[in-house]
């Protein structure tokens, strides 16, 4: 129980309120006792014992709720917008995020993670900038946008993941007569909760080379051979230096591993569940440093065992549908679908996926996290509920 509050109050001066109560592991209340937290709060003191169960739960207890956002309102919605709302200079990017209900009203998925649907019309420019915050791309339907990294010009395909290390110049163009939407996902929330930001407007216009529309990249053509590091790579630099992980190679990796398992060799993490995770070529690591992306497939009747993390996760429906289970909430999610896993919350899906709502007889599911942030502060734990 917390029995302070640190909400400002200009009338009375300070924003730390104490309030004497009786319970186990507490002081007796006296007139002393009350004049003790007077002075504490004159000198804008907070004792440890009243703020403890709060500060050092015995296990995480996420600000942030389970809950599901449905792919088909977003897309409405995000073309509702694409018809009032234009991209430019002021608001730089037709971006909409989503707003985990517990948290305020903030912009925030998870206390750390931002996923947001992003919507770019017929013909339109995002314009360039860059900013410290690290980023990608994960593409759920659609083509006929270029981001444009670095002068890079990278397309972005139903299934690709398309990272992108911060402070790197970047812009986006859509080539085609339709529209296209996709799901990006920041480290907004712990940039901004660390004050460690930084942004920076770039050219108003990329130029006419920057918009053509290969078929790979030029990071694609050196970097995206399988165990190949090509020998002329510069030292690493944070991020991943491969700005596209084509569907192709996601899906091939997913059916050998549960091809091997139908053989009895293994190579699933459990019966029906294939699951890869996108590494940097260079070294082997997470593609980005504060930010995990892995892609999960689970065979039609197949159910994953509860599983607790600490740290947040966002998942989208690429494929399929099934039954998802976050703490003690279920869903029936479908493609596009995208909800969020708070920390300690267990979570589980099971495959209902069929020849009419799936290309592979599977339940695809595209999943970031934080885990590379906690991990590096040796914060991480999991736990497998029985």
């Amino acid at each position: 129980m917390t029995h302070s509050s640190l909400a400002p109050d200009p009338a009375a001066g300070s924003p730390v309120r104490l309030q004497a109560v009786a319970a186990a592991g507490q002081p007796e209340v006296t007139p002393e006792l009350q004049e003790l937290y007077r002075g504490f709060e004159r000198e804008l003191l907070v004792p440890l014992w009243t703020e403890i169960g709060d500060l050092m739960p015995a296990h995480p207890r996420s600000r942030a709720v389970p809950h599901v956002w449905r792919w088909q309102t977003l897309r409405a919605l995000a073309d509702r917008a694409g018809h009032l709302v234009p991209v430019g200079r002021g608001g730089e990017r037709r971006a909409i995020a989503l707003a985990n209900p517990a948290l305020g009203g903030r912009p925030f998925a998870a206390p750390t993670l931002w996923a947001a649907i992003q919507y770019l019309m017929p013909g339109e420019d995002a314009p360039e900038h860059r900013h410290t915050q690290h980023a990608f791309r994960f593409v759920v339907e659609g083509s006929g946008v270029w981001t444009v990294v670095g002068g890079d010009p990278v397309p972005m395909n139903r299934g690709d993941f398309l990272p992108q290390a911060g402070w790197n110049w970047h812009a986006h163009h859509n080539a085609t007569s339709a529209p296209m939407a996709w799901i990006d996902g920041l480290d907004i929330p712990f940039q901004y909760l660390t004050e460690a930001q930084f942004f920076e407007f770039g050219r108003d216009e990329i130029s006419a080379e920057e918009r053509t529309t290969p078929v790979r990249s030029r990071a694609e053509r050196l970097w995206g051979h399988p165990g190949l590091r090509p020998l002329s790579a510069a030292p690493a630099t944070p991020g991943s230096p491969l700005l596209s992980y084509k569907w192709e190679h996601t899906n091939a990796a997913l059916a050998d591993q549960l091809l091997l398992e139908r053989e009895g060799h293994g190579g699933t993490v459990e019966p029906g569940h294939a699951a890869v995770r996108y590494t940097n070529p260079h070294d082997g690591s997470d593609v980005l440093p504060t930010l995990r992306a892995e892609f999960h497939r689970v065979v039609r009747g197949a159910e994953t065992a509860p599983v607790r993390e600490t740290g947040s996760s966002v998942y989208q429906v690429f494929d399929g549908s099934g039954v998802v289970t976050v703490g003690g909430t279920s869903w029936t999610v479908g493609r596009g679908d995208l909800f969020v896993v708070p920390s300690w919350q267990p979570f589980s899906a099971r495959s209902e996926a069929g020849a009419t709502d799936s290309d592979e007889g599977a339940l695809d599911l595209f999943r970031f996290s934080d885990a590379p942030v906690l991990e590096a502060l040796r914060l991480d734990r999991n736990h497998k509920d029985a």
